[in-house]
């Protein structure tokens, strides 16, 4: 296949198939052994997009996992989330060797969380919008846990489909994606430098702002200009703030 390709994948079941795998268990959730991966999905570098929610730990030797102008190295394990409709993209280093990727990945279409309250709860959960250079880095400790918990979720559709099934398995992603906040917040105090940094600089670029007039012309900067400028996403920026300061963005309009 050629490279730079963009896959938009409606269906887990479409995304299976292309990746070489067999056909879901359950067409609207299903657990990704990274290593039981046939085939990649282009030879070179190239995009996806999905239709819907991905949760991925995912670790690639050799590879760039890419946001925009961002990229991330993905040699050690780390968790990250796509909301439906996202744009991810994976860069290839040049006279590399792409090693088969190691870890997992669940696919959740929104039509499995149709008439339950995480259909609504799971747009609160602010990592979905992240960049993917936001992920989330794991200790071998969260890590264990999370894959344990997947695996919980796998058994679960793999068993006889009965009425408490789904309710089974959405409680299982609530708890998922409960840790997953909390080892953010981890996260958060324990890149204090890193964080702080931003910090500053989104002092510095406040005063800038105000200072050059730009306030009577604009009015107050939006979030989505702050955070291009910062280079960072706007929800990582927001839930930065409250973690660090216990504030957020708020008073300035989106």
């Amino acid at each position: 296949m050629n490279s730079n390709q963009l896959f938009h994948f409606h269906t887990i079941t479409e995304y299976h198939r292309a990746a070489g795998l067999p056909k879901p268990a359950h067409p609207l959730i299903s657990l990704v052994h990274m290593d039981d991966l046939n085939r990649p999905l282009a030879e070179g570098s190239f995009s996806l997009i999905y239709d819907f929610y991905s949760i991925s730990m995912k670790r690639v030797k050799n590879a760039k996992f890419k946001y925009g102008q961002q990229a991330s190295d993905f040699d050690e394990g780390v968790l990250f989330f796509m909301s439906p409709g996202q744009v991810f993209g994976m860069e290839i280093e040049k006279n590399s060797v792409l090693h088969r990727p190691e870890g997992w990945m669940i696919l959740i279409h929104p039509d499995f969380l149709w008439n339950t309250l995480l259909a609504k709860t799971i747009k609160q959960y602010e990592f979905f919008s992240y960049s993917v250079y936001e992920a989330l880095y794991l200790s071998d400790k969260e890590e264990t846990m999370l894959t344990s918990i997947a695996q919980n979720i796998e058994q679960e559709y793999h068993s006889n489909i009965d009425r408490f099934s789904q309710s089974v398995i959405i409680a299982q992603l609530e708890l998922l994606l409960t840790y997953s906040e909390r080892f953010y917040q981890r996260q958060f105090i324990t890149r204090k430098i890193v964080n702080h940094e931003v910090l500053s600089k989104l002092e510095s670029l406040l005063d800038n702002y105000f200072n050059s007039g730009a306030l009577a012309k604009k009015g107050l900067p939006s979030v989505t200009y702050i955070a291009e400028s910062l280079n960072i996403s706007p929800g990582y920026l927001s839930s930065l703030l409250k973690s660090l300061t216990g504030q957020n963005l708020s008073l300035i309009h989106i």
